[in-house]
């Protein structure tokens, strides 16, 4: 009996010591684990509701100046610096681009010159012979009506009246036939001018000239390149008519189109100036939509303007369209609405609209919930419409566990600040304050 005392005596100390040592090691020994909480103000921000897409910067209006004729390009003209005309040149309407060699076209045009002065010549010729025709049928008639008047009194043989009559026939026959020599020959000459009129035309277009006031873009063709128009006018030379005025073509997405008017207000920034946001106004929606790889894009015009000439042609620009503004309104960070508390919180009731709050106390681990209503997002800004909250307070955004020594070593890091240095690091040599010896 007393050896079942002993055992049972020897147990319950040895479950006291067990469970004394779990206490003291829970207690001494164990990290306490802490929940800290991120958060962030609310401020009084802008916000901005847009649509992103990708376009080109396009000159407002192009010039494509081709040539109507073929032949070798022997020389440029000159630009408004009185320099051969090139890529970026400044030109006038009506100044001369580039000379076409005209040598076969002068040619053309001195033997249409011939042909219409041998049709002229040929109009007097037959003018002539008229006039001559008609006094020979003026004599057949006078002497065919007197053979008749004397055949009439016998005085005359009816071989007599015959031959008159013959004379005077052919008279008639003759002035009819110079009559159509006559016109034929007008006729020609009609043909012969419009012969000159396109030979001198032709010899015109060997001047190319610029119909507007503008910048070369490109330049297609160099001297001594023969070009020809024998199927299609070849282009010769792109023309800005002013770059003071520029667009933007943005492909975009179907999906987002529908939002998209005239007169909407877009921005756009250049990799080429990164730093400078352009602003721009939506002009039109082309309706010829083009699909690739099963996407349906439209191509939306932007009107910006140039002024300052720093935009150029066929830059790349990342575009927002303008869907809403809000200008110095109470805003808070997008990742305090999706942050929920672990453990039992006590949730207020949210009518229909609301979305809730946890607001983070000045020295207190206390979290309080607010009930707000919500307006415009940004993607990063949620509008505040009400709630009991004001710009300056913090809202948690997450929370994480972490035990109570790391805590006070971020602490005791964050105290010392920019003092603290890594053992790794070479140091910089200490001066010395080098003072002369009296």
């Amino acid at each position: 009996m007393k050896k079942i005392l002993s055992v049972l005596l020897l147990i319950i100390v040895a479950a006291a010591v067990i469970f004394g040592g779990k206490i003291l090691w829970k207690k001494f020994f164990t990290e306490k684990m802490i929940t800290v909480h991120s958060s962030q103000p609310v401020i009084k921000t802008n916000l901005c509701k847009f649509i992103e897409a990708t376009g080109t910067v396009e000159p407002e209006e192009l010039v494509n100046v081709g040539a109507q004729i073929g032949g070798m390009v022997i020389r440029f003209g000159p630009d408004t610096d009185g320099k051969p005309i090139d890529y970026g040149s400044k030109v006038k309407a009506g100044g001369i681009l580039a000379q076409i060699d005209d040598s076969l076209y002068l040619a053309e045009r001195d033997i249409a010159k011939a042909n219409c002065e041998q049709g002229e010549a040929a109009i007097a010729s037959a003018e002539a012979s008229l006039k001559e025709t008609e006094a020979q049928l003026a004599l057949a008639k006078a002497e065919w009506e007197r053979t008749v008047h004397l055949f009439g009194h016998g005085a005359a043989t009816k071989s007599e009246k015959d031959n008159a009559t013959s004379t005077y026939e052919k008279a008639k026959a003759s002035l009819a036939l110079y009559k159509a020599k006559l016109l034929q020959a007008k006729a020609q000459l009609s043909a012969s001018k419009a012969t000159l009129a396109k030979a001198e035309r032709n010899l015109g277009y060997c001047v190319i000239t610029s119909p507007v006031d503008g910048v070369i873009i490109d330049r297609r063709v160099n001297i001594g390149q023969t070009v020809n128009a024998s199927m299609n006018a070849p282009s010769l030379f792109l023309i800005a008519k002013d770059l003071r005025k520029m667009q933007v073509w943005v492909s975009v997405n179907e999906a987002d189109v529908g939002v998209i008017r005239p007169g909407q207000k877009a921005e756009f920034t250049v990799d080429a100036f990164p730093n400078r946001i352009f602003k721009g106004t939506v002009k039109k929606i082309r309706l010829n939509a083009t699909m690739s790889q099963n996407v349906v894009t439209y191509v939306v015009e932007i009107d910006t303007d140039n002024a300052d000439g720093t935009l150029l042609p066929y830059l790349t620009a990342n575009v927002k369209f303008i869907l809403e503004e809000r200008n110095q309104v109470t805003a808070a960070p997008n990742a305090a609405f999706r942050y929920a508390p672990v453990g039992n919180k006590k949730v207020p009731a949210l009518e229909k609209g609301q979305r809730l709050l946890w607001v983070k106390e000045k020295n207190s681990p206390v979290l309080r919930p607010v009930a707000v209503r919500t307006g415009l997002n940004d993607g990063t800004r949620t509008e505040l419409l009400s709630g009991d909250i004001k710009p300056g307070e913090m809202v948690v955004t997450g929370s994480r566990v972490i035990s109570e020594r790391e805590l006070k070593g971020k602490k005791k890091n964050a105290s010392m600040g920019s003092n603290s240095t890594n053992p790794f690091l070479p140091q910089m040599p200490k001066r010395t304050n080098r003072s002369k010896k009296k």
